[in-house]
């Protein structure tokens, strides 16, 4: 999109937040990864439905919090002018009915999930985020996003909760963080995080992969054998020091621009943490394609803020 008011590249990059648009096929391929069977057409579907219905949120996001924005961070594509706020909405709206037909595409019990998955994101920009319910809210987004993955595959969502219940937890613990990210000064809520990141890192690196399907053994992927302890404890080990570093730094000097440096840490955590869940699984492929999205949200994250 060109012209003024409407934006250009780089604004509509800034709006939509591209580098943390690689923490969310990992998602659908986490909940892949616990169903019995072989991934197919359908899970790629799902994770194209996935990705639009991120963007949604993101660009509703900023159109619900533009007011906010002009007096906090005015330098925004919204209140800086580049991109218009009915442009905004109406990529909103378009993202999100590009989401829910993807989900169709890949199947009825798709587009069960992603109908409130997507409730749920209009819910939490249009008014959740701003009360105690708001991290509580995104956390269901990210779970719902997992089990979107999960019934793309023959298993139904079951075997994801577990999964499903540590990416929450992991979100609810960035997006209590980012509440204070323009104000700063919360060291017991950037104490919590890095205790919850520890408690998730350990839990991921003893996992055992492998599913089970009932009335069998645990059974190998079809794409693997079950994953070498060395792999997911890597993984484990990625995921603790993406997320860790920045929250400890938080909690020791909780400035705005520390927390916001916890924030992205939080979001880019996302990745090893799915591809953990993958190879706990027993997906080892999954897992490693997801963990090659790590550098690139980085290397964009150097010209484009995840947050």
């Amino acid at each position: 999109m060109t012209g003024e008011g409407c934006g250009g590249v780089s604004a509509w990059a800034e709006l939509l937040r591209l580098p943390a648009l690689f923490t969310v096929p990992g998602d659908v391929l986490a909940g892949a990864a616990t169903a019995p069977g072989r991934p197919g057409p359908h899970t790629l579907w799902a994770v194209a439905s996935s990705l639009c219905l991120y963007e949604a949120g993101m660009a509703l996001n900023d159109w619900a919090d533009r007011a906010e924005d002009a007096a906090e961070r005015p330098h925004r594509p919204l209140p800086s002018g580049r991109v218009r706020p009915s442009a905004a909405l109406t990529a909103a709206c378009a993202l999100t009915a590009a989401g829910l037909a993807l989900a169709a595409r890949a199947g009825r019990p798709a587009l069960t999930v992603a109908a409130p998955l997507a409730a749920t994101v209009w819910a939490y920009d249009l008014g959740l985020k701003r009360t105690p319910a708001g991290p509580a809210a995104m956390a269901t987004a990210r779970a719902l996003d997992l089990l979107l993955g999960a019934v793309t595959v023959r298993g139904g969502v079951r075997p994801a909760l577990p999964a499903a219940a540590l990416l929450g937890t992991h979100t609810l613990a960035v997006t209590t963080v980012s509440r204070h990210e323009t104000r700063g000064g919360a060291p017991l809520t950037a104490l919590t995080a890095l205790a919850a990141t520890g408690a998730l890192a350990r839990g991921l690196g003893r996992g055992s992969g492998g599913t089970r399907i009932p009335g069998r053994a645990r059974q190998p992927r079809a794409l693997g054998y079950e994953p070498a302890r060395p792999l997911r404890a890597a993984l484990a080990v990625a995921y603790a020091a993406t997320a860790g570093r920045p929250y400890l730094h938080a909690a020791l000097n909780p400035s705005p621009q520390l927390t916001q440096k916890a924030v992205g840490g939080g979001v880019r955590a996302t990745i090893p943490l799915q591809a953990a869940l993958s190879a706990r699984g027993g997906a080892p492929v999954s897992a490693l394609i997801t963990a090659a999205l790590a550098p690139l949200a980085a290397r964009l994250a150097r010209k484009v803020s995840v947050t």
